[in-house]
């Protein structure tokens, strides 16, 4: 495809102002990597293949369940049944899709040992993860690297998109600059998600991800972008990089060089995962079994909240500390512990 006549595939695409034929050019030969495959990455990675986007990195820990399927809008009944890793059908629905586009499938948890390399080998990088830690691992790696990011969440009807331009806007740590506890935040599985809300801050992030691939930099969102499509609130939060901040001001990389993340260490003989926080923690286990009585049958005392989730059972100590049992993939013990705890 020549940058004078973009296919007819992009046609309407490549009509619009901003973007043109020598645009859709840029989106053909450029590459993004999409962290986390659920709602938003799901969304995600179908607009970056149907607008052309060349070579596109799926990279996700989990497979498909059924109760995805309500707003996870790539996979269907058949990858739900048959379990399939959601890098790997992510990767299917994009050759269905899109047969131009270059698509590589990770079934990995993004770590220190393997973020770097991912981030590198492209463009733009957008969130789908589910959780905090690796947000600033993400964080770490573009800030060091000079790739940019795009920040998503949403929970309920409330959604958040932020664009993160290393050396040129605040990082994702400017302004979030503590996690939130373990236990403090609202999950998709203990206060559910709007599928509109998924799709609406999907549309933001891809918008903001063409942005940067074709070039336009002029017109990036200047900072945080929160709604709530129930309540019809809208905003858009202005701020600079934070003078003290340890991730783009000290080139601190904590998250990166693996002092402030999580653990997980399979417990010998016992099919079951500990998952540790990494830091000093004191949870409220009253309003953690309180907030996790909307899953299931929850057991609490003074020293613990435990519960079942399908096959596996998680035991969630005072300390942050939890056991999962039913499995021995720690991949899979750190997916529970984010959907149920937090991270």
């Amino acid at each position: 495809m020549s940058a004078e006549r973009p296919s007819e595939r992009y046609s309407r695409q490549a009509m619009f102002w901003a973007i043109g034929p020598a645009g859709q050019e840029r989106l053909r030969t450029g590459s993004a990597a999409v962290i986390g495959c659920g709602a938003l990455g799901s969304a995600t990675v179908e607009l970056l293949a149907r607008s052309g986007v060349g070579r596109i990195t799926v990279v996700d820990r989990d497979f498909v369940e059924l109760s995805n399927l309500q707003r996870q809008v790539l996979f269907d009944e058949a990858d739900a049944a048959a379990g399939v890793p959601k890098a790997i059908a992510a990767a299917q629905a994009v050759k269905r899709i899109n047969s131009e586009v270059a698509v590589q499938p990770l079934v990995a948890d993004v770590t220190p040992d393997n973020v770097e390399h991912i981030v590198s080998e492209v463009d733009v990088v957008l969130d789908g993860t589910d959780n905090f830690e690796t947000r600033y691992l993400v964080n770490d790696a573009c800030v060091k690297l000079g790739v940019p990011w795009i920040y998503g969440g949403a929970i309920g009807a409330t959604g958040m998109s932020m664009t993160i331009r290393p050396g040129e806007s605040p990082c994702f740590r400017c302004m979030f600059p503590v996690s939130p506890e373990p236990g403090t935040m609202a999950t998709c599985d203990t206060a559910g998600v709007l599928a509109s809300t998924v799709v609406a801050v999907a549309a933001i992030q891809w918008t903001e991800a063409v942005k940067i691939l074709v070039g336009d930099r002029e017109h990036l969102n200047p900072g945080l972008v929160g709604f709530d499509l129930w309540s019809n609130d809208h905003l858009v939060t202005k701020s600079s990089r934070a003078p003290e901040c340890p991730c783009c001001v000290q080139k601190r990389f904590e998250y990166l060089e693996a002092q402030v993340t999580s653990r997980a260490a399979s417990l010998c003989g016992r099919n079951a995962i500990q998952v540790s926080p990494g830091h000093d923690l004191k949870l409220d286990l009253a309003a953690m079994g309180r907030r996790l009585a909307s899953v299931g049958p929850v057991t609490s005392s003074d020293f613990l909240v435990r519960f079942t989730v399908g096959k596996h059972e998680l035991t969630i100590f005072a300390d942050g500390r939890a056991i999962v049992k039913g499995t021995s993939d720690k991949s899979v013990a750190r997916t529970l512990y984010a959907r149920y705890v937090g991270t």
